[in-house]
C-alpha cells in the first residue's frame, strides 16, 4: 500500500516510522508530511533518506492509507479531505473517538470494527489501549461488572512538549513551554480539569472509550489518571471485579497465554513490569496480579506499556496491518 504519515516530525510521527520499519510492514512508499516549518527535514526509513513534504489539501492523491497524528483540528480539516481522496485515515487524535459512524479500535480487543469503518478509524488514548488488552480476556472468560483503575502516566502522552517540560525541569531550567502549570520534575499531577467534582479530560476519555471498544455501555468504570515524571511509559493499577469466581492463579495463566500480553509476576525476586523496562517494546505487560478480598470477585493487577508505541504507534500500525491482511 502507499502510505502517508501526517504529523511525521511529531512524538508519535516518528514512532510510526521506526514501527513500520522494524515490523517489515508491507509498504510500497511512504511519503511524510507535517506543517510548513517542518518541511524539508530529512527522516531515514529503509535505507532511504525521506524528506518530509508540507501538509496540502491534495497530499492525499494516490495515497491507500493516511496514519494522523498532529492534533484534533488538523484532523477534523484533512481526514475529510483524505477519505475524499480515496485514503483511508486511521487517526492518533481525539477528534473521532465518539463519533458513532468511526470504529474505535484496539486490533487485540475489537479488530473486526474496522471493517466498518466509513473512511476513518479512530486510534484510542494511550491509557485506554493498554487498559482493555489486559481486561478483554478476564472480561470473554469471567464476566466485568466494574474497573477501577489509577493511572501513572509520563508526561511524554503530551508529546514533546511534555518531555522538554519535564528536562528543563531536571537540568534546574525555566522550561520554555509548559503542558501544566505545576513542575513535573519531582511531582505528581493531574491533567487539566474543568472544575470543582469534575472528572478530567482524560477520565472522561477512559470511562467512555473503555466502554465503546469493549461493547459494554453499562460497565461501571472508576478512574483517576495521574501524570508522573518518567520519561516514557504508562502504568496503570487496574482493579477488575468480575461476574463470575475466579483466583489469581487462573487470571495469571489466562493472561500468560493471551497474545500482546506478556505475565511478569514473581514480585519477591523484584519482577515486574516498570515503564523502564517496556520502553521500545510492543506488548502490554501485567504484574501484581493478586486477590482484591474487599469484594467477592475481585482482581488487581499492574499493567505497564509504552505509550508511544502500543499506546499510540504501535496501535496504528497494527490497524493498518490488519487492513492489509483483509485485501
Amino acid at each position: 500500500m502507499n502510505i502517508v504519515i501526517v504529523g511525521a516530525t511529531g512524538l508519535v510521527g516518528r514512532t510510526m516510522i521506526r514501527v513500520l520499519e522494524e515490523r517489515d510492514t508491507a509498504v510500497t512508499s511512504l511519503t511524510l508530511l507535517a506543517s510548513g516549518r517542518s518541511a524539508g527535514v530529512i527522516i531515514p526509513f529503509r535505507g532511504t533518506d525521506l524528506v518530509v513534504q508540507e501538509l496540502q489539501p491534495d497530499s492525499f492523491t494516490g495515497i491507500d492509507v493516511a496514519l494522523f497524528s498532529a492534533g484534533g483540528l488538523l484532523s477534523k480539516e484533512y481526514a475529510p479531505l483524505a477519505v475524499k481522496s480515496g485514503c483511508i485515515v486511521i487517526d492518533n487524535s481525539s477528534a473521532w473517538r465518539m463519533d458513532p459512524d468511526v470504529p474505535l479500535v484496539v486490533p487485540e480487543v475489537n479488530a473486526a470494527d474496522a471493517l466498518q469503518h466509513n473512511g476513518i478509524i479512530a486510534n484510542p488514548n494511550c491509557s485506554t489501549i493498554q487498559m482493555v488488552v489486559a481486561l478483554k480476556p478476564i472480561s470473554d472468560v469471567y464476566g466485568l461488572e466494574r474497573v477501577v483503575v489509577s493511572t501513572y502516566q509520563s508526561p511524554s502522552g503530551a508529546g514533546q512538549k511534555g518531555l522538554d517540560q519535564l528536562s528543563s525541569e531536571v537540568r534546574n531550567e525555566e522550561p520554555t513551554c509548559r503542558i501544566s502549570p505545576h513542575r513535573l520534575a519531582e511531582n505528581a499531577i493531574f491533567h487539566t480539569i474543568g472544575g470543582i467534582g469534575e472528572a478530567s479530560e482524560e477520565e472522561t476519555k477512559m470511562i467512555r472509550e473503555t466502554r465503546r471498544i469493549m461493547h459494554l455501555p453499562e460497565l461501571r468504570i472508576a478512574v483517576t489518571c495521574v501524570r508522573v515524571p518518567v520519561l516514557g511509559g504508562h502504568g496503570e493499577s487496574v482493579v477488575a471485579e468480575t461476574k463470575r469466581p475466579c483466583t489469581a492463579e487462573d487470571v495469571r495463566a489466562l493472561l500468560a497465554s493471551t497474545p500482546g500480553i506478556v505475565v511478569q509476576d514473581d514480585p519477591a525476586h523484584a519482577d515486574y513490569p516498570t515503564p523502564v523496562k517496556t520502553n521500545n517494546t510492543d506488548h502490554v505487560y501485567v504484574g501484581r496480579i493478586r486477590r482484591d478480598d474487599s469484594v467477592d470477585n475481585g482482581i488487581i493487577m499492574w499493567v505497564v506499556a509504552d505509550n508511544l508505541r502500543k499506546g499510540a504507534a504501535t496501535n496504528a500500525v497494527q490497524i493498518l496491518e490488519y487492513l492489509m491482511a483483509q485485501k
